[in-house]
């Protein structure tokens, strides 16, 4: 990500920096804060279980289709850069907000 930004906007896809917290009892957002956007994920952090649920759960927060949504960076750890075109940071926000549940 350029400039360490947490949030960033280019070419109408927005990169934000996630950090998930996998084994979770269901999907929840669980805060932003520290310039990151923390997520609860319903799923084992193994053979990739974890990176397609929190895919799946951007997907339906956020009323897009999955195939918007990518990971970029971190893969393999727990804060992650996730690509997600077809939204605006303004409107991101704005339902991550919303749908905050901790």
């Amino acid at each position: 990500m350029a400039n360490n930004r947490p949030i960033e906007m280019t070419n109408k896809e927005t990169r934000i920096t996630v950090q998930v917290h996998p084994n979770a009892r269901k999907n929840a957002i669980a805060g932003y804060y520290d310039d990151i956007l923390h997520l609860k994920i319903a799923a084992p952090p193994v053979e990739g279980k974890a990176n397609l649920e929190l895919i799946k759960f951007l997907s339906k927060l956020l009323d897009i289709p999955k195939s918007n949504i990518s990971i970029d960076k971190g893969i393999n750890g727990r804060r992650k850069i996730v690509t997600i075109s077809g939204i605006e940071i303004d409107e991101l926000i704005k339902k991550a907000v919303e749908n905050q549940t901790c």
